[in-house]
């Protein structure tokens, strides 16, 4: 099974989405039935009550308790507008920001962050003179205070596709800023697995999109998910096990077989090259501590070059916190993923 292979079906009880690539599970979107509102959600909060010695507030939701951090000058009973920026540990509050975006195929939307820009990675000089005189007609009309940039998916689309996108982000902005006032309410859902798969995988484009019942278990979706709660394999021999505990998770990198001298970082090359995957696929974040297999010190750097880019190219937001005495290396990784342990079928 080669190319790129988007399949939609069901996973829980929820929808869900996941990309194949050249027969290998890439990456794995769930919804939650029911569940805490997801990243991208909007809402009108109020505010509740400041939080002394952490500069932040807490904030009224229709759907319970959100928490802004660095939040000075406001007021109990002040209504703003708040998008939410990843799922909440147990037994805390949704976390927030009033940095708003509007995120779609090949826009992102940025109110109080005026003007336009576009993906660094479109680089020919011709094809963003295009896109810019595109962005720039379909922000004529948009409120002053809007930004706009254009992702990289934008490039080589034709104009009225990438018009009509950006007008549909403008618009919906304009509209949402407009409610400002009122009680705690919900005034944009976040996108569910369908929607993100069609805004964040198209680049590149999918080969194929299949969207039909028992299509994960016709394509060997559901056995790569049984898979991964067993450990990783890794060349070799090698395994790396993904464990997720109630303070962070925990990696453990193992050799396996081989005994010789260089096995330890062969072991922790292919660990760091597989690790962002793996932890798509298990949705995890937060911190991160992971425990390489022994190696020298002095081949850390290699380890560490390797991370860095990997995660860079992993579209979930991770700090790269370094290693500790111990000699584990440890990340920051933003919880924008619904855990897999969380979804009704485990």
């Amino acid at each position: 099974m080669k190319g790129r292979l988007v399949i939609l079906d069901t996973f829980g009880g929820g929808p869900a989405a996941a990309l194949m690539v050249d027969g290998k599970l890439h990456d794995l979107l769930i919804d939650a039935p029911d569940g805490p509102p997801g990243p991208g959600a909007l809402f009108r909060g109020v505010v509740d009550r400041p939080v002394k010695g952490q500069g932040g507030v807490f904030l009224k939701l229709p759907t319970g308790t959100a928490f802004l951090r660095q939040a000075k000058g406001l007021a109990p009973g002040q209504s703003l507008l708040v998008q939410v920026t990843g799922y909440a540990e147990p037994g805390k509050a949704v976390p927030v920001t009033t940095k708003l975006l509007f995120k779609s195929r090949y826009a992102i939307v940025t109110p109080g962050a005026p003007g336009i820009n576009l993906s660094r990675s479109i680089r020919d000089e011709d094809e963003r003179n295009r896109l810019l005189e595109c962005a720039h007609e379909a922000m004529e009309a948009a409120d002053p205070q809007l930004g706009l940039i254009l992702r990289s998916a934008s490039a080589g689309v034709d104009e009225d596709a990438v018009l009509e996108d950006v007008i549909a982000m403008r618009d919906l902005a304009m509209a949402v800023m407009a409610e400002t006032t009122g009680p705690a309410e919900l005034l944009l859902d976040a996108p569910d697995a369908a929607t993100l798969a069609w805004r964040d995988w198209a680049d590149p484009d999918p080969d194929e999109v299949i969207e039909r019942a028992g299509s994960f278990a016709d394509l060997g979706v559901l056995d790569a998910i049984d898979a991964l709660a067993g450990a990783a394999p890794l060349a070799a021999g090698a395994s790396m096990y993904v464990e997720p505990t109630r303070a962070l998770v925990a990696v453990d990198v193992n050799t396996g077989p081989d005994t010789s001298p260089a096995a330890g970082l062969k072991a922790n090359l292919a660990a760091a090259r597989d690790l962002p995957r793996q932890l798509r696929l298990r949705g995890l974040g937060g911190q991160i501590t992971v425990d390489f297999a022994p190696m020298s010190k002095k081949d850390r750097r290699q380890v560490e070059q390797v991370l860095k880019s990997t995660f860079r190219a992993d579209p979930v937001d991770t700090t790269l916190v370094g290693w500790t005495l111990l000699g584990h290396f440890e990340l920051q990784r933003k919880r924008e993923r619904l855990p897999l342990i969380e979804s009704p079928a485990r």
